[in-house]
């Protein structure tokens, strides 16, 4: 094996060691297998633009082009010209997995599922680390810099872990560092020919059990240097610092600050998705009835086109019992009914966020968790978690009439202007959609239960976990058009409609009441997972409304008093929680291959990702074409080497213009005048110098041309230095091989 093919399998595979320590981070390891994947293409295309020989840019630029097509092949394969040329098409799904991928990131806690666009993220992450460990060491042949992209995926994995990376996925990034450092060493090593050893001091080949004493010292330097690199984070010397913990306000807890809170919505899609529904958290609770409660633990109010998000606000201590502020907008004289639950949470369910019922009047719970006002929500803080929590909440169900809500004043100024606020972006076919919809309607209650009525009912919306997820604008505009959604697209677009016609919306993500056990005892599972839009009312509160047709419930006070000539009677929803369940494991009966509930996202619930208008024919070829051309000026460098090389080592080793010197052909005469061979040929008839003809020399000179810029292409730097360094072109010696000649 050279030492090329050595270097560049010793830099795949500290690129993948390095790697290793993101597996605790995701918990699926496939994606470490589509990693190898791409890393080995890339490996691939470098050893054949090295062997080529390809300029060392126009090499880097191959493995990064090889990449992209790997990446494009296993992520986007469906949208990519002939499954791995990224078009337009493929370069807006990219983006889409990315911009999925970055919430995932910020929403799940470790270790989080495998979704696309952390595998994505995961997988080019790894092929971008690799591409430069390879170029840095195997095509520029400088292994030191390399372990900096090494060290950044290291850091980047302990960052995101909890509480860092483990010890034993830093000895193996480290271990891979040294490998690599090894096999340069062994490579540069190997130019100077045999290794000296022994105590006579004469030039001896290695012992078959026993590597060269060089070897031997750099192993023993490199063991040195990882075990103080382990022992030293362990002694923690500096203490709490730079790198310790900080609570939201920058302090050790108490007082007021900011916990900036991340878009939990793309976990919705994949909750309701999975094939089990795995138990999220049990509950027992005094509410009256069978319906059980919705537990929201976080609200959106924040919508700026592109998503819906929370808004960044201060957040406080959690207050003492009894001394919560009274729900925001809640009039006396709206009946309400205390309710007390006690909760208990999954040691597996990990997230920032507590469930909650809304609106809660008290908390009780052991943990560094900080209190929302606005949202009346809690989030935890210093990485607390709802990993395990036994907790207990009192919260009020509040009972308005249709009256009361119909007869609401007013909400205050800088409420409806804070929720009520559209992008710009929101195109006016959404609020003509909502006029046209509440046509008729005089009060902002009556607009509110036509839009729920016709997103549940009359519009003809279809339940559908399968569609392409989104809350933008555009996305908005494609549900209402094609009609199809989750509870995501129905709380959005009605929060959105609702915005239009001066009614103030947020939207609520948490859970339905989930399956009521024999026992009394309430179990919520990852498909009870749900969004819903909240519509503001004045002496009520925040108010829920439900218009996603066969999930959940629909408030006693949203329903239809009598049949609306312009609305048709919605269908009765089918919820979980609407007949007591004793068997808590076959929820839904989503477990069944071959089901067709449209909640279990089977067979009836799938359909086709509606594609977007704009992609033409004729623009994917025009960016065929732009690449292909692309593609030919990076060449054009490689072309021009390899017909400058098959001229020089042709027939007569001419290579044209200043590249070489025009010898006359043997048996012609004596040499022109200031020709290079005049001075040595003159006065022989035959043209000869020293013995050789004209063509002979220029052979050489071409030859040693070709040998000359061969070693440059390599990375072999002519040394100009040596007593031998001015002789011409044709001598032999070590001298020889370091200088570059001089052009005639």
């Amino acid at each position: 094996m050279s030492g090329a093919i050595r270097l560049t399998l010793c830099a795949a595979a500290a690129s993948l060691m390095a790697a290793c320590a993101l597996l605790p981070l995701v918990s699926s390891v496939s994606w470490l297998v589509q990693a190898a994947v791409v890393v080995a293409a890339s490996a691939g295309a470098g050893a054949l633009a090295r062997r080529a020989p390809l300029p060392r840019p126009v090499t880097v630029a191959a493995q990064a082009a090889v990449v992209l097509l790997v990446l494009s092949w296993l992520f986007v394969r469906d949208a990519a010209v002939l499954g791995v040329l990224p078009g337009p098409a493929a370069v807006e799904r990219f983006t889409g997995l990315l911009g999925e991928g970055a919430k995932d990131i910020g929403e799940y806690a470790v270790p989080a599922p495998a979704t696309p666009g952390i595998r994505l993220m995961l997988v080019g992450g790894v092929a971008l680390v690799a591409l430069c460990v390879d170029a840095l060491a195997v095509t520029y042949r400088s292994a030191a810099p390399a372990g900096l992209p090494m060290l950044a995926l290291y850091s980047v994995a302990a960052g995101l872990s909890g509480d860092g990376s483990g010890w034993q996925w830093f000895a193996l990034a480290a271990a891979g560092y040294l490998l690599l450092l090894l096999a340069e060493g062994r490579d540069r090593l190997s130019r100077w020919g045999r290794v000296f050893g022994g105590s006579g001091g004469g030039p001896r080949a290695a012992e078959p059990d026993r590597p060269p004493a060089p070897v031997r010292t750099g192993r023993r330097i490199g063991a040195v240097a990882l075990g103080i690199a382990l022992i030293v984070p362990v002694t923690d010397l500096t203490g709490p610092g730079l790198l310790g913990e900080r609570t939201g306000d920058g302090g050790s807890g108490g007082g007021s600050g900011t916990i900036s809170a991340v878009n939990p919505l793309v976990s919705l899609q994949d909750s309701l998705n999975r094939p089990e529904d795995r138990e999220v958290l049990r509950y027992r609770t005094t509410a009256p009835g069978n319906s059980g409660l919705y537990l929201r633990f976080v609200s959106l109010d924040k919508f700026d086109g592109t998503a819906w998000k929370p808004s960044e606000r201060r957040v406080q201590d959690v207050p003492e019992p009894r001394r919560w502020p009274l729900p925001a907008g809640l009039a006396t004289d709206v009946p309400v009914t205390p309710v007390s639950t006690v909760l208990s949470t999954a040691e597996w369910y990990r997230q920032n966020w507590l469930p909650l019922p809304y609106p809660v009047t008290g908390v009780e719970i052991e943990g560094r968790w900080r209190f929302e006002p606005e949202g009346r929500t809690l989030v935890g803080d210093r990485r607390q978690t709802t990993a395990g929590a036994r907790y207990t909440v009192t919260s009020l169900q509040v009972e308005p009439t249709a009256e009361q809500l119909r007869n609401a004043p007013r909400p205050p100024a800088d409420l409806l202007e804070e929720y009520t606020r559209v992008p710009d972006s929101l195109p006016g076919e959404v609020a003509e959609q909502a006029r046209r919809v509440t046509a008729g309607a005089s009060d902002d209650y009556e607009r509110a239960r036509r839009l729920q009525d016709w997103f549940a009912s009359s519009g003809g919306f279809r339940y559908d976990t399968e569609v392409e997820s989104g809350t933008g604008s555009t996305a908005i505009t494609r549900f209402l058009r094609n009609k199809e959604g989750f509870c995501v697209h129905f709380a959005f677009s009605m929060a959105a409609m609702a915005r239009t016609l001066d009614v103030p919306a947020r939207v609520a993500v948490g859970y339905t009441p989930g399956v009521r056990d024999a026992n009394g005892t309430w179990s919520v599972g990852l498909q009870d997972a749900h969004a819903w839009p909240e519509l503001y009312f004045e002496g009520i509160g925040w108010t829920r409304f439900e218009p996603t047709p066969d999930r959940g419930s629909v408030p006693e006070y949203a329903r239809q008093e009598a049949p609306d000539p312009e609305v048709a009677e919605p269908e009765a929803p089918r919820s979980p929680a609407a007949a007591p369940s004793t068997d808590t494991g076959d929820r839904r009966k989503c477990n069944d291959p071959d089901s067709t509930d449209p909640a279990c996202g089977g067979p009836a619930a799938s359909a086709d990702v509606p594609q977007d208008p704009g992609v033409f024919t004729a623009r994917t070829a025009l960016v065929t074409a732009a690449s292909a051309l692309l593609a030919a000026l990076l060449a054009l460098p490689m072309l021009w080497r390899i017909r400058v090389r098959a001229r020089r080592l042709g027939g007569n080793g001419r290579t044209g213009g200043a590249d070489r010197a025009r010898a006359p052909s043997r048996g012609t005469g004596p040499a022109p005048a200031g020709s290079a061979v005049a001075g040595s040929a003159e006065g022989r008839p035959d043209g000869q110098a020293d013995g050789r003809s004209a063509t002979e020399r220029d052979r050489s000179l071409a030859a040693w041309r070709e040998l000359s810029d061969t070693a440059w292409d390599y990375g072999i730097t002519p040394d100009p230095s040596g007593p031998r360094a001015g002789r011409e072109p044709g001598s032999c010696g070590p001298a020889a091989w370091r200088a570059r000649p001089p052009t005639p």
